[in-house]
C-alpha cells in the first residue's frame, strides 16, 4: 500500500466538532448547507457581469427548498423555472411573479393557464405547437391578466448539436404571425448551451450568432443567455470563468444598437458548492487491498452522476499523516451501482466515523427518491456557525402517503 497525504483533508466543510454536533441533533445521513459560502457563490457571480441591464435568476431545478431560494431573493436574484412546481415554490419564497422566468416544454392548457393566473411576466416557449397552445390560453384568459412578455428556447444545432429542446430561426416568420393574431410579440430567446459546461470559450464563441440571431426578431428587447452554467465537481478541474464570460458579452452587448434586457440563470454553478451530505460508516470490509466502507446513505440522495456532474469528493476528518487507501464507498441498499464514491483515497477507518459528500447542494435533495423505500434525510441550514432545520427528516409514513388502502 502506498503511504501519502490525505489531500483532501484541506477541503472539509467545517470543523469534526461541528459535524457531530450536527449529527447528534438532527441525525444521520444529513444535507447542510452553508449560508456564507452561497453568499460567496452570488457575490462573485453577480459583479462578474457589468452589463447595466442584467437580472440574474436562479434555476430552481437545482435546489427547491425555500430556505434556500430566500437568500437569492434577498440578494436581488429572481427565480428561473423550468416546471409549474418552481413557480410555486417561487412564490412560497417571496419571489413576485414578476421575477419569475419560465422556460420549460410540453405543459397542457391547464398548467399553461395556472402559470398565467400565478401572473408570472415571461415565457421562453419550446415549440410552435406550445406558443398556439399558449396564445389560446391567453386569449381566454386576456381580460383577467396582464399582458406576458413572450420568447423561445433557441435551438442552435451548430452550436449546441442535436437537441429536441427550441425552436429553430427559420420557425420564427410563422411564430411572429401566430403571436400577431393574438395580440403578442415575440420579444426574446433563451439560449441555453448544455448542461453543466465549464468550457468558459463554448459559451464565448457562441455570443456573436446568438446575437445575430435573435436580431431577425423584428421586437427583439431581451436576452436570455442559459442555463448551463458548470460547477468544478473535482476540485482541481478547470472551473468557467465568470469574469472572462462577463466581460466579452458585456462588449458585445454593449453593441447592440438598442436597449437589450439580459437575464442569466445560473443552477447548479450557484448552488452546488455551499451543500454538503454527511453520512456514517455502518460497515467496513477489505477485497485484498482495497477498503469498502458501508454507509447510512444511497446515491438515490444525489444526482445521477452520468447526468448531473461525476462523482462528487469524499472526504474524512482523519489526520493528515495517515496511511490511506484506494476505498469504494457504498450506500445501504443492495443495488449493485451504489456506490457514491469508487477508488476513494481515504484512512482506514471504523464503524461510526463520519464521512463529508462535498457540492451536493445542486440536484442532491432536489433528485434524490425513495428507491429500495427509504425516507429522505433532513436538511439544516448553518449560519454564522448556527444550525436550523429547514426540512424535516422523512419517516416511514411518507411511503404511505396519497395510497389508498
Amino acid at each position: 500500500m502506498v503511504k501519502m497525504p490525505n489531500r483532501l483533508l484541506a477541503k472539509t466543510p467545517f470543523s469534526v466538532a461541528m459535524a457531530r454536533e450536527l449529527l447528534d441533533n438532527y441525525g444521520t445521513p444529513l444535507y447542510v448547507y452553508q449560508r456564507d459560502r452561497l453568499l460567496q457563490t452570488i457575490d462573485r457571480i453577480t459583479g462578474a457581469i457589468a452589463y447595466p441591464h442584467c437580472q440574474f435568476h436562479f434555476a430552481t431545478v437545482t435546489n427547491g427548498n425555500t430556505a434556500l431560494l430566500k437568500i437569492f431573493r434577498d440578494r436581488g436574484w429572481g427565480l428561473h423555472a423550468n416546471s409549474p412546481g418552481d413557480v410555486y415554490l417561487g412564490l412560497k419564497a417571496g419571489f413576485f411573479p414578476e421575477n419569475i422566468v419560465y422556460s420549460g416544454s410540453n405543459l397542457n392548457a391547464n398548467e399553461l393557464e395556472q402559470i398565467l393566473y400565478w401572473g408570472v411576466a415571461t415565457f421562453n416557449l419550446d415549440s410552435l405547437s406550445q406558443l398556439s397552445s399558449f396564445c389560446q390560453v391567453y386569449h381566454k384568459l386576456r381580460e383577467q391578466i396582464s399582458v406576458p412578455r413572450l420568447g423561445f428556447r433557441l435551438n442552435l444545432p451548430e452550436i449546441t448539436g442535436e437537441s429536441r429542446i427550441g425552436v429553430r430561426p427559420e420557425e420564427f416568420p410563422e411564430a411572429v404571425k401566430i403571436a400577431d393574431s393574438y395580440g403578442l410579440k415575440i420579444r426574446g430567446l433563451h439560449f441555453y448551451r448544455g448542461t453543466g459546461t465549464n468550457a468558459t470559450e463554448a459559451f464565448i464563441e457562441a455570443i456573436d450568432i446568438v446575437l445575430e440571431t435573435c436580431q431577425q426578431l423584428p421586437d427583439w428587447d431581451y436576452l436570455d443567455f442559459g442555463g448551463g452554467f458548470g460547477y468544478p465537481y473535482r476540485h482541481q478541474k478547470v472551473a468557467f470563468d465568470w469574469e472572462k464570460f462577463g466581460l466579452n458579452l458585456t462588449q458585445k452587448l454593449q453593441k447592440v444598437k438598442q436597449k437589450i434586457n439580459l437575464i442569466i440563470e445560473p443552477g447548479r454553478a450557484a448552488i452546488a458548492k455551499c451543500g454538503t451530505l454527511l453520512t456514517q460508516v455502518v460497515s467496513v470490509k477489505w477485497q485484498d487491498e482495497k477498503q469498502i466502507i458501508g454507509v447510512d446513505t444511497t446515491i438515490a440522495n444525489l444526482a445521477v452522476l452520468s447526468v448531473h456532474g461525476g462523482d462528487r469528493e469524499i472526504v474524512s476528518w482523519h489526520d493528515s499523516t495517515q496511511e490511506t487507501h484506494q476505498t469504494d464507498v457504498c450506500g445501504n441498499t443492495t443495488y449493485s451501482r451504489d456506490y457514491l464514491g469508487k477508488n476513494v483515497l481515504l484512512p482506514a477507518l471504523e464503524v461510526g466515523d463520519i464521512l463529508a459528500i462535498l457540492d451536493v447542494g445542486a440536484y442532491g435533495y432536489a433528485m434524490s427518491s425513495h428507491f429500495l423505500h427509504r425516507p429522505r434525510p433532513a436538511e439544516v441550514l448553518l449560519e454564522d456557525a448556527r444550525s436550523r432545520l429547514i426540512r424535516q427528516r422523512e419517516n416511514y409514513s411518507v411511503l404511505l402517503e396519497n395510497q389508498v388502502i
